[in-house]
């Protein structure tokens, strides 16, 4: 198992070359096919306001927008990928979400940036879980990620989208030095985690080659995204495996759950599965 091909979203933005050297390490491990994407979402402004202001500016956004892309193409070009990787430089217009997914089914991989707080960017990691079938790996709004895969937390709690962020994680669980896997509050029964909650799942993953241990935890006072990151901190891993929306996205906007507090808290590369 591996990932033949390595898609990455790439803008204007400062944190567009933090995902680009880590989706640049990935595939230098793998030997992929490096696909970096940049999407012009400019929306075409009604008639009515462009004369109204006077001016086209819908050609002043396109031409933003063409410029934008020549220094994120500039900046790809100058990414260091190591030998063995192929590059490859798309420059698409179209809805954000709509387009990112599109193209994120055709890879066996997709890295993408957190949402940043306070902004009126979309929120791509909520429709991405949802859309694509296919890993895909947020990268905090903040920090420096100088290893990927290294130390390896999964977050099990039995259910179908856990295994298969497992199945999807399994190329970097295979070469990280140890994977934690840790069971927080869990259950029992044929719905939950069997007689020792995370066992079975670490045997699977020891078959496969993986360094793994499990733990289980019951936590009344932290809710299980807040004891994620708890522990993930404790364990200084360096990438999160966990499923995306277990619950519906929708429950999870109004009721909180463990995917929306990632999604806003995360401290650490995640990979998610839905």
């Amino acid at each position: 198992m591996t990932y033949k091909d390595i898609l990455v979203h790439v803008d204007d933005t400062p944190r567009a070359r933090v995902r680009l050297d880590l989706a640049a390490g990935i595939a230098a491990r793998f030997q992929s096919h490096l696909i970096a994407l940049n999407i012009r979402d400019q929306a075409l402004l009604p008639s009515h306001v462009t004369a109204q202001f006077g001016g086209d500016l819908n050609q002043i956004g396109a031409a933003r927008d063409a410029e934008a892309a020549k220094q994120v193409e500039a900046m790809v070009a100058a990414c260091e990928t190591g030998p063995g990787v192929t590059r490859e430089w798309r420059d698409v217009s179209g809805p954000m979400a709509e387009t990112l997914a599109l193209h994120a089914r055709y890879a066996d991989l997709a890295v993408i940036g957190q949402a940043e707080p306070q902004s009126d960017a979309p929120r791509l990691a909520d429709e991405l879980i949802m859309a694509v079938g296919r890993p895909v790996l947020v990268v905090p709004f903040a920090g420096r990620f100088p290893t990927l895969g290294r130390r390896v937390m999964v977050a099990w709690n039995g259910g179908r989208e856990a295994t298969r962020a497992v199945h999807d994680a399994m190329p970097l669980l295979a070469g990280a030095q140890t994977v934690h896997v840790i069971a927080i509050n869990p259950g029992h029964g044929m719905a939950g985690h069997g007689d020792i909650p995370g066992a079975d799942i670490c045997l699977h993953l020891s078959r496969h080659g993986v360094n793994a241990v499990c733990e289980h935890v019951a936590s009344d006072d932290l809710n299980v995204g807040e004891m994620l990151l708890s522990r993930a901190a404790d364990e200084d891993v360096d990438l999160l495996v966990m499923g995306g929306y277990g619950r519906s996205r929708l429950r999870e906007m109004v009721l909180g759950g463990a995917t929306r507090h990632m999604l806003d808290s995360m401290t650490v590369p995640v990979l998610f599965s839905h």
